[in-house]
C-alpha cells in the first residue's frame, strides 16, 4: 500500500445532491456558476470538473459531460466527499471512469451517514496500481459492463490482497453479473432466468434471411422475443419483436453491431397489468426499492405513471408495508440462492414473480440506481423503506469496519 499524496483530494459535491435539485424541479443555475468559476481558475479545481460533468450527465448532455470528466481525471483521479459531519469510517470506493450507469450509486447509499468517501477512478484497461489513500473500508464499486470488463479484470489481484477489508470485493463475481453470463446461473429451482444471448447483427440478418426457426438459436422457444443492444440501460433500444421479419425491421431502425436476444415472458398479473420489483440485496438480506406496475410489458418506473395513479401509489405502499412477510418470504430461497451465488455483500435485482410462483429476475447488478428522491407528498412510504435500506448498508460498513 502506497502512501498518499500529501495534499487532500479535490473535493466533489457528488452525483446525489445534484440529482436531488433537478429531481425536485429545482434550479442548479447558480450552482453551474459558482463551480464554473472554480474550473476556470488557475489552476483549475478538478473537483469543480467532476462535479459540472455530473451535471451535464444528469441534464441529458452525456457526450460533453464524459469529455469534461475525461479533462477532470487528467488532473486527479482521487476525489474526496465528507458526508455528514465526516466524523465516521473512512470509506474507499473504487468506481470506473464513464456515465452514471459505471459505478455503484454508493453516494445515496450513505444519506445520513457520517465519514469521509474517497472516490478513486480507473480507466478501462488500467492496472490498478496508483496510490491509494489511507482508509478504513473500501467498495469495489466498478459495475457490470463491456466497458468495465478490463478493469475488472485487472482488479482481481490487488483485490484478492487488499489490506483492509473490502466490501464486494469478488470482481469475477460482479463479471459474472453479465445479461448474457448471469441467466446459465441464476436459472434453478426457485429463480427464472430466461436466456439471453449475445447476437451479432449478421448472425440477427441470417436468421431472417434463411427464415430459420427461432428454436435453432434459442431451444425450445418460440417468438415473441426481446431485443436490445448491448450495453444498453433504462429501456434504450428494448422492444419486443413477434416474428423475423419485425427483426429485420428492428435493425433497420437501431445502429450497433452486438445485441441481446431473449425470449419474452409474460408475466402479466390476473388483472392484465405487469409489476416489476427492484430489490436491493445488503450482506444477503433484500430491500424493496420500487415496484412499478404497468399495463405494458417494458416496465420502468419513470414510465409507469406512477405519479398520476393514486390506486398504483397505494398497491406499491402495501407491497412495502408487507414486503417483508410477504414477497421476501415467499422468495426467500430464490433470495438466498443469489446471495450464495454470487457472494457480493451488495447487489440490487430488477425482478417479478412468475405464473408459477418462481422470482423472476430480469437483471442483476451493483450499479442500479436506489434513491430516496421521491416526492414526499406522492411518496410517503417510499423514504421509511429507503431509510431502511440506506441504514442496513451503513451498518454493514460498520461492522465491517469494526
Amino acid at each position: 500500500m502506497s502512501e498518499p499524496p500529501e495534499t487532500a483530494p479535490p473535493a466533489t459535491g457528488g452525483l446525489a445532491q445534484y440529482a436531488r435539485v433537478l429531481f425536485a424541479g429545482g434550479d442548479l443555475q447558480p450552482v453551474w456558476d459558482a463551480l464554473m468559476l472554480r474550473a476556470t481558475a488557475t489552476p483549475p479545481d478538478a473537483g469543480a470538473m467532476l462535479d459540472l460533468s455530473t451535471i451535464l450527465q444528469l441534464t441529458g448532455q452525456r457526450e460533453q459531460g464524459l469529455a469534461l470528466q475525461a479533462d477532470a481525471l487528467g488532473h486527479h483521479r482521487l476525489y474526496r466527499r465528507v458526508v455528514g459531519t465526516g466524523e465516521g469510517p473512512h470509506l474507499l470506493a473504487l468506481v470506473a471512469a464513464g456515465d452514471l450507469m459505471a459505478s455503484t450509486p454508493v453516494e445515496f447509499l450513505l444519506t445520513g451517514w457520517n465519514g469521509v468517501l474517497d472516490l478513486m477512478f480507473f480507466a478501462a484497461g488500467e492496472r490498478a496500481t496508483i496510490l491509494m489513500p489511507e482508509h478504513d473500508i473500501a467498495i469495489v464499486a466498478v459495475g457490470e459492463s463491456d466497458a468495465n470488463a478490463s478493469l475488472l479484470d485487472a482488479l482481481i489481484e490487488p483485490v484478492a490482497h487488499w489490506p483492509k477489508p473490502i466490501l464486494n470485493g469478488a470482481p469475477i463475481a460482479i463479471r459474472a453479473l453479465g445479461r448474457d453470463r448471469a441467466p446459465p446461473r441464476l436459472d434453478g429451482p426457485h429463480v427464472n432466468a430466461p436466456p439471453t444471448l449475445r447476437v451479432t447483427r449478421d448472425q440477427l440478418l441470417a436468421l431472417v434471411a434463411s427464415q430459420m426457426p427461432l428454436s435453432d438459436i434459442l431451444p425450445g422457444r418460440t417468438f415473441p422475443v426481446i431485443l436490445r443492444p448491448v450495453d444498453s440501460h433504462a429501456g434504450a433500444g428494448l422492444e419486443k419483436l413477434g416474428a423475423p421479419d419485425e427483426i429485420a425491421s428492428y435493425l433497420s431502425r437501431h445502429d450497433g453491431e452486438t445485441f441481446y436476444l431473449s425470449p419474452f415472458i409474460d408475466y402479466s398479473g390476473p388483472d392484465g397489468r405487469f409489476r416489476k420489483l427492484r430489490v436491493a440485496l445488503v450482506d444477503g438480506r433484500p430491500f424493496l426499492v420500487h415496484m412499478a406496475i404497468s399495463d405494458h410489458w417494458m416496465v420502468h418506473y419513470l414510465n409507469a405513471g406512477m405519479d398520476e395513479d393514486a390506486a398504483k401509489r397505494a398497491e406499491e405502499a402495501a407491497m412495502m408495508a408487507t414486503f417483508d412477510a410477504g414477497f421476501a418470504a415467499r422468495q426467500a430461497a430464490a433470495f438466498a440462492a443469489v446471495h450464495a451465488l454470487y457472494g457480493l455483500d451488495y447487489l440490487a435485482l430488477d425482478c417479478a414473480e412468475d405464473r408459477d410462483g418462481r422470482l423472476l429476475v430480469f437483471e442483476a447488478d451493483t450499479a442500479m440506481i436506489v434513491h430516496d428522491m421521491d416526492p414526499p407528498d406522492l411518496y410517503p412510504y417510499k423514504a421509511p423503506a429507503m431509510k431502511k435500506l440506506f441504514a442496513a448498508f451503513q451498518e454493514m460498513v460498520a461492522a465491517r469496519v469494526a
